[in-house]
């Protein structure tokens, strides 16, 4: 029997945001592997092996996913969200290049998830309506100069910035210093809003700006968005036009 490795994203968290193709993709497998949190949102299916882990072992994680699929089994591995964003799909093609060269040769594929920028995005209204980007403020995996390298471009760019990972108990500092580099960049009423557990039932938003932000409301459940120069509030959404000055009288 010939192996295959799926990588798929379960979506925010509400079932309905799992699309069709991760469902099927759950269904055929006969190994799952990946963060046991997100492997908790799947259903249990007789006969099906589950191969759960911590986390921050991505590598880990995905030479064992590659092994079982050698082996012959139908292997998915989960992730949350979209797993080609900070998810295992990089993992698994990093692992896939430093590797058994057999492994090139294996049955792969991505299919595509909800990432939690645009759950969040959809809690609010169009945030990233115009051009946007995102950045992780993890410092695990590259240096806190990069990053901030990559928020002052985001700025000078005037971009609409998602924020993912913005602060957990071992990194309590990274949002705080992110917020005081843009305020040296942008207004201070540029709209920033902090949504936790996008695309579930306990989703929480609080609509604030970069002058009155404070960090420590976030933790690794909230993705955190830096409006650009246009973004607004109208009533209680806020989005950023598409063209530059669109909207105003």
């Amino acid at each position: 029997m010939t192996g295959s490795l799926v990588v798929v994203g379960t979506g925010p968290g509400k079932a309905e945001l799992m699309t069709p193709a991760t469902a099927a993709a759950l269904a055929r497998a006969t190994d799952l592997v990946g963060y046991s949190p997100y492997l908790a949102r799947v259903p249990e299916r007789s006969g099906q092996c589950r191969h759960a882990s911590d986390n921050r072992v991505e590598l880990d994680r995905a030479r064992l996913a590659l092994s079982l699929a050698a082996s012959g089994r139908q292997v998915v591995v989960v992730s949350g969200g979209d797993p080609g964003v900070f998810a295992m799909a990089a993992a698994v093609f990093e692992a896939v290049e430093a590797g058994d060269p057999e492994w090139r040769d294996l049955d792969i594929k991505v299919e595509p998830g909800v990432t939690a920028m645009l759950a969040a995005a959809a809690e609010v209204g169009a945030p990233l309506g115009g051009d946007f980007c995102a950045i992780s403020l993890s410092d695990n995996l590259k240096a806190w100069s990069t990053v901030e390298r990559r928020l002052k471009a985001a700025a000078e760019g005037d971009f609409a910035i998602a924020l993912y990972n913005p602060a957990s108990k071992a990194r309590p500092t990274q949002l705080g210093k992110a917020f005081d580099l843009l305020r040296a960049l942008k207004t201070a009423d540029t709209p920033v809003l902090f949504v936790r557990a996008a695309g579930t039932a306990d989703a929480q938003v609080i609509t604030t700006t970069l002058g009155a932000a404070d960090p420590t409301r976030a933790d690794m459940r909230t993705l955190v968005i830096v409006g650009a120069s246009t973004t607004r509030q109208v009533g209680r959404w806020v989005y950023t036009p598409r063209s530059e000055g669109a909207g105003r009288s």
